[in-house]
């Protein structure tokens, strides 16, 4: 990017007012993505944007922060936790004991994480797994046992919402078919079992209104609420939750990463409008994956023609596309691609944890190109 672009924007925000800074999802999925966002808050802070009524910078709207869930917690903290990106290596390295069953729920962990073989042989390798899930996914084929579950159509539920702040609630519009059942019924039988029933009981209905606390279910089935903890003016008065009372700014920037290999390209695995996580519309191909590549990154392997993506961690067969708008230091494709169908981005992926909340540093995957 030419210097005078980055000019011209600082001259824009420093003299707009209010000015407000959206911060997309995957700027954070860096090794230093934490300092990114921060080094963000920073700029809308010293500028005078946050505190005022159309300024901020917006990264996360805590979209479960209306709902009460003081009934899950026990006040006991978890003998141990696994960061998510690490869950292969994590359920690998456990012992004292050692993990021997894993229940899967609202997720595909073998395609949607990092290090997608080291998670398939972690799961594969359990003396018990179980999948909740609607399709027989990657992770879904490495079960003992597949407890079929609702798609959104077919389930019951309350939600909130990304980049705004109003709850809705879904509504079952077609029945599901007689051996299937919701989360909240699975994990109630299961409950049942170990003498936790009356602890879990009621219905949906009985549920949603629980986790509601003050907003009436009735009031959200007439029109969607905004979520009474959301503030109209996030750090109004530009007060913070701090000793001080007083915003921290980042001082110090994280230690750089490690160098990217001359003549490497960076994998992007990106959602598609026909594909997001693992779910594909209307299905997935079964062909090799698209990639995307600027002419001048494609080494020499024609538009069109088959090659293979290749990083420290595993192999990818795909399909070149030339593309003059693509960036030259970058390869793309679609994320979320079956493991069983060779179309995994994640196999290239090393499982590596960002510099704050334990996110995937999925964007610094340095990979190389090579033709068949």
């Amino acid at each position: 990017m030419p210097l005078s672009t980055i000019e011209a924007l600082a001259e824009l925000y420093g003299t707009s007012s209010p000015a407000n800074i959206q911060v997309g999802w995957g700027m954070q999925r860096r090794r230093n993505g934490g300092a990114i966002v921060r080094s963000l808050d920073a700029l809308g802070l010293v500028s005078g944007n946050i505190g005022v009524s159309g300024g901020g910078v917006s990264y996360y709207y805590k979209r479960r922060g209306a709902f009460d869930a003081a009934v899950f917690k026990s006040g006991v903290a978890p003998p141990r936790t696994i960061a998510e990106p690490l869950l292969g290596a994590g359920i690998l390295a456990a012992s004292d004991p050692p993990i021997r069953a894993v229940w899967v729920t609202a997720g595909n962990p073998v395609v949607m994480l990092p290090d997608s073989q080291t998670t398939s042989r972690a799961l594969s390798s359990r003396e018990f797994v179980v999948v909740v899930d609607s399709f027989l996914t990657d992770t879904a084929r490495l079960a003992n046992v597949v407890l079929p579950t609702t798609t959104l159509l077919e389930d019951d539920d309350i939600v909130g919402a990304y980049g705004h702040h109003y709850l809705g609630e879904v509504v079952p519009v077609v029945a599901p078919p007689a051996e299937v059942a919701t989360d909240l019924e699975l994990v109630q039988r299961l409950a049942a079992r170990v003498g936790l029933g009356d602890v879990l009981s009621g219905d949906a209905k009985v549920w949603k209104q629980r986790l509601l606390g003050p907003i009436q279910l009735d009031e959200l089935s007439a029109h969607a609420i905004r979520n009474p903890k959301a503030p109209r003016i996030a750090f109004e008065g530009r007060r913070f939750a701090t000793p001080s009372g007083r915003a921290r700014l980042i001082d110090a920037w994280p230690q750089a990463g490690p160098e990217i290999p001359l003549g490497s390209l960076l994998l992007q695995a990106l959602s598609t409008p026909e594909a997001q996580s693992s779910q594909w519309s209307p299905h997935e191909p079964g062909e090799p994956l698209w990639a995307i590549v600027h002419p001048d990154a494609a080494r020499g392997i024609p538009d069109g023609a088959m090659a293979r993506v290749r990083s420290s961690r595993g192999t990818l067969l795909v399909r070149l596309r030339h593309d003059l708008t693509a960036r030259a230091d970058t390869v793309t494709v679609p994320k979320g691609g079956s493991l069983g169908l060779g179309r995994c981005a994640n196999v290239l992926t090393e499982a590596v944890l960002t510099d704050l909340g334990e996110g995937g540093a999925l964007y610094e995957e340095p990979v190389s190109l090579e033709p068949l």
